[in-house]
């Protein structure tokens, strides 16, 4: 087992590690068991992935926002790039494309990315029971 290295928290720290499919307060991988199936904690600090009742709604939305803004952006870019040849098609299948693979793709990192911010707004308590060798240090002053 690794030896903890509880490094101070950060907001980008976090989301980077959301976004990474890794744990938001440790850093590790291992937190899912398939593309679609998330531990309910941790392996390594045991830090409780789903701390709150409501998680899946939380993880729906930032992977509908993600998807929703790719979409538009592929669109606008579409237009762009065939606004002289008038042609449709290409449009159609790039908005198909983002529309139906972002969600797929991007399930996990929206799971652990929304664990992020959930720690991010609310930090640790007692009743998440973490390994206490990686609780980071306090913010000084």
């Amino acid at each position: 087992m690794q030896e903890p290295d509880p490094t101070r928290l950060t907001i980008p720290r976090m989301l980077v590690r959301g976004l990474l499919r890794r744990c938001p307060l440790c850093g590790s991988g291992g937190c899912f068991r398939t593309w679609f199936e998330k531990e309910d904690r941790c392996p390594r600090c045991h830090f409780p992935l789903k701390r709150e009742e409501g998680h899946w709604i939380g993880a729906l939305g930032i992977n509908t926002i993600v998807t929703f803004g790719l979409l538009a952006l592929t669109l606008a870019i579409g237009f762009a790039i065939m606004w002289n040849d008038r042609r449709a098609a290409p449009i159609y299948i790039a908005g198909f494309a983002v529309a139906g693979l972002t969600p797929v793709l991007f399930f996990g990192s929206s799971q652990t990315l929304w664990s992020a911010i959930d720690l991010a707004m609310r930090p640790l308590e007692p009743d998440d029971d973490v390994d206490p060798r990686w609780i980071p240090p306090a913010k000084r002053g």
